[in-house]
């Protein structure tokens, strides 16, 4: 391509202009000479600086640039394009088609700026109804653009479609490494076969560094819940450490009890976006179209794909190819960039304190008649050191009843594991000797009346009056 190429329209015409007239500016014909000149450069063909095909001008043409350009201290300048007068200026509508036009917006804000003309020419009579430019160009001044309707027209996605057109959207990249992971689910374009031999669609969920684009994790899935989404994260967080925050969308995994919980646990802030604006994290999105274009287009010749396969080619996928592929943005491979750092990540605890990080704490109450509480419909028993507290506080995942702690409400220290109750061992008739919760008080000898009724007596013998009652004539 060669530097002309590159020129902007009006210089590349410009350059046409003054190569045509330019002879005539350099070399000025005698008086009375100028219109046979003229006439000779009309005869003569030029290339069209676009399409470069041939084309000729007009003598009255090629005047009105010799004197456009004969006395400019910048000739080339004077034969630019000229900007037409009445850009930027609103378009000449009348009041009543202005009123008419902004009440059907408000009316039709999804309405395209054709089906706006047709309607206010109606509206209007045809007389009076502006061109279908003018009612474009009033559009576009005003900012009235079209409002598209989300596919779920719900309260809140109408409300984010509102928010979003009030504010500017930039692209973001954060300073240092795992500084911001983000997070997602991707529902898969191909379907796989299960062991009970139906083809359902797997769920991909990624994690992924913002600054290296590293991808800390993926791991397909059959469902979107809370289970899976803690299983690919602790492995994702033992992978690369802890990072700084978190982002991810409002899905119900992502706001439920134990999520949240967990990383509140770990120090990691959550970050989640607004409802019904997936380009908040747009480099998963970036990511989902390498993984349909790249990894399963590789896959597509396997008739009967298992979830099994379909994880192992992801992980070498990402090994081999993702992680070692030049970045087009970043200009580097994701492995180098989350090297060369800055690294904020925090080191990452044992598996064991990853899964007991990610529960959720709830109250219950104690039944005094065998010390067990009532946890998810399943009832649990209580150590019997522990049969004096009223209300428990529990700590589990809804998904592994298997580990439930008790924990100390005021500072939530674990206590001891709580176990599932079990009628059939406890149907032995071996019973254990309630352990004390507190030294019990030495019998008291027989003191008489309490102290409060001698206080009341002697205090009603003090005001001089005799019992209020008539004494029976009875013997002892």
């Amino acid at each position: 391509m060669s530097n002309e190429d590159d020129l902007p329209q009006r210089d590349r015409w410009a350059r046409l202009r003054f190569a045509i007239i330019g002879p005539l500016l350099a070399a000025p014909p005698a008086p009375g000479q100028l219109r046979a000149a003229l006439k000779d450069l009309a005869a003569k063909t030029w290339r069209h600086p676009f399409t470069g095909l041939e084309m000729r001008f007009a003598a009255s043409t090629l005047e009105r640039w010799f004197y456009a350009a004969r006395h400019a201290a910048d000739p080339v300048r004077a034969l630019r394009n000229q900007v037409r007068r009445d850009i930027g200026r609103f378009p000449s509508l009348s009041a009543e088609a202005v009123q008419a036009l902004t009440t059907q917006y408000r009316e039709h804000p999804g309405w395209t700026a054709q089906l706006h003309h047709d309607n206010l020419r109606v509206t209007l009579a045809d007389a009076k109804s502006p061109s279908y430019p003018s009612v474009r160009r009033y559009l576009k001044a005003q900012g009235l653009v079209r409002q598209r309707t989300p596919k779920r027209a719900t309260d809140g996605a109408m409300a984010a479609r509102d928010w979003l057109e009030q504010r500017e959207v930039r692209s973001y990249e954060v300073a240092h490494v795992l500084q911001l992971m983000h997070l997602d689910f991707h529902h898969g374009s191909r379907k796989v076969l299960t062991r009970r031999g139906e083809y359902v669609k797997p769920l991909l969920v990624g994690f992924i560094d913002d600054r290296s684009r590293f991808l800390c994790h993926a791991q397909w899935y059959t469902n979107e819940r809370t289970e899976e989404l803690v299983h690919g994260l602790c492995q994702a967080l033992q992978k690369v450490g802890l990072p700084r925050s978190l982002m991810t969308d409002r899905g119900a995994a992502m706001i439920s009890a134990e999520f949240t919980a967990g990383l509140h646990h770990l120090g990691i802030v959550h970050l989640p976006t607004l409802p019904y604006s997936p380009h908040v994290n747009g480099k998963q999105e970036n990511l989902w179209g390498r993984v349909e274009g790249r990894l399963l287009a590789m896959l597509e010749g396997e008739p009967n794909l298992t979830l099994e396969q379909l994880n192992v080619a992801t992980q070498a996928w990402i090994t081999r190819e993702y992680h070692c592929t030049v970045h087009s943005e970043l200009g580097e491979t994701p492995l180098d960039r989350l090297l060369a750092g800055p690294n904020v990540a925090r080191e990452c605890p044992g598996s064991d304190d990853l899964r007991a990080a990610f529960r959720l704490e709830v109250k219950r109450k104690q039944r005094r008649s065998d010390g067990t509480v009532s946890l998810d419909g399943q009832r649990f028993e209580l150590p019997s050191r522990y049969r004096h507290l009223s209300e428990v506080h529990l700590r589990y995942a809804r998904w592994d009843l298997s580990r439930v702690d008790l924990v100390d409400a005021r500072t939530g220290t674990i206590l001891c594991p709580v176990r599932p109750l079990d009628k059939t061992a406890n149907a032995d008739a071996l019973r254990r000797r309630v352990e004390p919760t507190h030294p019990a008080p030495s019998a008291a000898t027989n003191t008489g009346i309490a102290p409060l009724m001698k206080q009341m007596i002697a205090d009603y013998a003090a005001t001089g009056l005799p019992p209020a009652y008539l004494p029976t004539n009875e013997k002892d």
